[in-house]
């Protein structure tokens, strides 16, 4: 059963890889560079102190460090726990696959620190500043999606690395925003 799954996830993956074209490849590296994703933070910085303050923006900093850096390392965990080659590292479809990127990256991919981590922000930042920004949640949840199918595109992950990390980031975002709101009420009343 679970080798017919990764059959399954390897089939797919070549069909989402192969959809890509040179004229779009620029536009997924773009998406894919962890650097890109600054203005976006920077804006969400900006509207959570507009809504909330210094004091409060001070505090979601720190939770979102906190988020992100235990996103990082489950991920790291996961990774070289289960030891799932990345695409451009398996032999039986290396050839067949477009890798957009210049390197690879490491041997192992399961699962995808950057959906993860993208989808971990959304959930935060869509949870805290919905009632302020009607649209807000749309806005990165699409961005997060981008963010997670890039990795597809540019041929370092599987769809199945990309789903789990967006699963663990949806739970990992929701834990951290319940854990957030108790220690707002426990230090900002």
């Amino acid at each position: 059963m679970l080798d017919q799954l990764v059959h399954y996830d390897k089939e797919l993956f070549l069909f989402l890889n192969n959809l890509g074209n040179a004229k779009w490849d620029g536009f997924w590296l773009f998406m894919t560079n962890k650097w890109s994703s600054i203005p976006l933070y920077a804006l969400l910085a900006f509207l959570t102190y507009r809504a909330f303050g210094l004091k409060r923006l001070l505090m979601t900093l720190v939770a979102i460090a906190l988020l992100i850096l235990v996103t990082d390392q489950l991920a790291n965990f996961f990774k070289y726990g289960v030891q799932r080659l990345r695409p451009c590292h398996d032999d039986e479809i290396n050839g067949l696959m477009r890798l957009v990127k210049s390197s690879c990256g490491g041997k192992f991919g399961y699962f995808s620190a950057h959906a993860a981590n993208s989808f971990a922000v959304a959930i935060f930042f869509t949870s805290l500043l919905r009632k302020e920004y009607k649209y807000i949640g749309l806005i990165l949840i699409i961005w997060a999606l981008v963010v997670a199918y890039s990795r597809i595109y540019i041929g370092v992950h599987f769809p199945l690395d990309v789903l789990t990390g967006i699963i663990i980031g949806i739970l990992l975002g929701g834990l951290f925003m319940q854990l957030f709101l108790k220690a707002v009420s426990k230090y900002n009343p």
